[in-house]
């Protein structure tokens, strides 16, 4: 499943590495070197974050404070901390700061991916991958989109931003979304805020369908934003 993931990081040769990993995994990843920043960030309504990755060493705000700040705030998102420090009296202190986990530098980018696993399953929130909603079934896993029609099931494979796009509807179905909200979640907090990027990729996955034969569940609210109907439409 898709996370929103801060990154706070100072070295920018690796959280370069890092984000492109995560994203390659289909995560939307925005980082800030600062911990100061990322606390601002972090604590603010505009992007409700899922997960946090932070260096320990860091300007502006340390990591373990970071860590601290959240829990003392009531932040219960999971934090994974970063750190050359590998003393078990410094895992002790990251750990009592409110770090979820601990991974030491220099790391595999296959175990920074299976510690972020390992923290998304923890989540009480956290589900089975497949979604599915009246005729739609997404599976993350594979990036397949099935809807069963009349005529049959229809199987559609879907680029990463749609898969984005069809795990939030699938996961908010009916619910009438403002295209603001999408554009927060979904894309990273440097995108042009009045650019048209939600509208032009809810047209590209309306395309899909079409293409396919089959008719946009996305409905277009006027002034509101886009409401996934969880049925064909012609249905009752």
């Amino acid at each position: 499943m898709p996370l929103r993931i801060l990154l706070v990081e100072d070295e920018q040769e690796l959280a370069g590495a890092v984000q492109t990993v995560l994203q390659r995994q289909g995560h939307v990843v925005d980082h800030c070197p600062d911990g100061l920043e990322g606390w601002m960030l972090l604590s603010s309504e505009l992007a409700r974050y899922e997960l946090a990755i932070v260096d320990w060493m860091l300007p502006g705000l340390s990591g373990p404070e970071l860590c601290r700040r959240a829990r003392t705030t009531g932040l219960d998102l999971p934090l994974l901390l970063l750190t050359a420090r590998a003393e078990t009296a410094d895992r002790v202190e990251g750990l009592d700061a409110g770090a979820d986990d601990y991974l030491s530098k220099p790391f595999a980018m296959e175990e920074l991916l299976a510690r972020v696993r390992a923290l998304q399953r923890r989540q009480p929130s956290y589900r089975e991958p497949v979604l599915a909603v009246g005729p739609y079934r997404f599976d993350p896993q594979s990036g397949l989109l099935e809807v069963s029609t009349a005529g049959g099931l229809v199987a559609i494979p879907l680029a990463g931003k749609e898969q984005q796009l069809m795990t939030y509807f699938l996961e908010n179905p009916v619910r009438i979304i403002p295209g603001s909200q999408l554009r927060n979640q979904l894309w990273d907090l440097h995108q042009d805020p009045v650019s048209n990027v939600v509208a032009a990729q809810v047209r590209l996955l309306r395309r899909k369908l079409a293409a396919h034969g089959l008719p946009s569940p996305i409905e277009t609210v006027p002034s509101r934003g886009y409401r996934f109907l969880a049925r064909l439409p012609g249905e009752p």
